[in-house]
């Protein structure tokens, strides 16, 4: 859970962008639609380029929700 990644560092403080990468981390192994949603408010997506960008390098890593890849 990221409650346990977060309490496996070992600090004090936790910056928002670590809680960030780390939800962003779990959300690509079990849905993409939520990851792409989450995504695109946490890197703030200024225009859909930046968007497209975004889905075209998810489709090159090829992974399904399980974090498998697909053959």
């Amino acid at each position: 859970s990221i409650v346990r990644q977060l309490e496996s560092l070992g600090e004090n403080e936790i910056t928002t962008k670590q809680i960030g990468e780390f939800v962003m981390a779990a959300l690509l192994t079990l849905d993409h639609v939520a990851y792409v949603r989450y995504a695109s408010v946490y890197r703030d997506f200024r225009e859909p380029d930046d968007f497209n960008e975004f889905i075209d390098n998810l489709r090159q890593d090829n992974i399904k929700p399980s974090g498998q890849k697909i053959v």
